[in-house]
């Protein structure tokens, strides 16, 4: 009688513990109350890099490497330099010289000075850049105006100049442009007599170039002088006249 008791009972007892191992392997992911699954919890397997993965210094792939980008960027914290005034992309000023060149040789340029078309007491002078590398000219040419058969040329007259100081560039091939109004008010009386040349030294800094190469052109008998001013270097006609006009009055 006391064997027959304790079969049916140890029987059960495997019977719900088969079927609860058999709940635990098939049954579905515990799901959270709104519905959403819920990952089940997974052991961490550290994965080792792949040979294909891109190098983390940002040097280039190594030839042969498949799925990699042949370069990748820098390193984070590596900082570049730009110069002040250079466009990053382009490497040249924004006025379109290119940014440190060395002062112009007076041998390397070409210059002119003509009377402006529709504006005859305004003069262009132009330096062209006849040489093979760019060079730079101070930021404004120097300039006076007198008589061509005076001995003294110190009561010569000076414009007065629109502002700034730094050095203009002057790509290869390319030109740099200044205006002169010899009487921007356009006064026909009061003007000052005897004016008949415009005297033009490219680079006005001192060491750069001596006064000796200055250039001397004739404005002809009778031109109107008072009060002239004269804008900076520019890269066309259009800008320098717009840099002239912007000259102290």
């Amino acid at each position: 009688m006391f064997v027959r008791r304790r079969r049916p009972l140890l029987v059960s007892v495997v019977l719900v513990a088969g079927a609860g191992l058999a709940l635990t392997a098939c049954g579905p992911e515990n799901t959270d109350a709104a519905g959403g699954s819920t990952a089940p919890a997974t052991t961490a397997v550290a994965v080792a890099p792949s040979a294909t993965a891109a190098p983390a210094t940002g040097a280039p792939s190594a030839p042969g490497a498949t799925g990699a980008p042949r370069t990748s960027a820098p390193a984070t914290g590596a900082a570049s330099h730009t110069p002040s005034g250079v466009s990053p992309s382009s490497g040249t000023r924004p006025d379109g010289g290119s940014a440190g060149a060395r002062p112009c040789a007076i041998d390397s340029l070409a210059i002119h000075a003509t009377a402006r078309a529709g504006a005859p007491t305004q003069w262009v002078i132009e330096v062209r850049n006849s040489g093979t590398a760019a060079c730079s000219l101070s930021s404004t040419p120097g300039v006076d105006l007198g008589n061509s058969t005076a001995t003294d040329r110190s009561k010569n007259i000076k414009p007065v100049l629109a502002s700034g100081t730094a050095r203009f560039a002057v790509p290869a091939g390319q030109s740099a442009y200044a205006v002169i109004d010899l009487d921007p008010s356009g006064a026909t009386t009061g003007t000052v007599p005897g004016i008949n040349e415009l005297n033009v030294l490219v680079d006005d800094d001192d060491t750069n170039m001596p006064l000796a190469n200055t250039r001397n052109f004739p404005l002809g008998n009778g031109a109107r002088v008072l009060n002239p001013q004269m804008g900076i270097y520019r890269s066309s006609v259009a800008e320098a006249v717009t840099s002239m006009a912007a000259a102290p009055n």
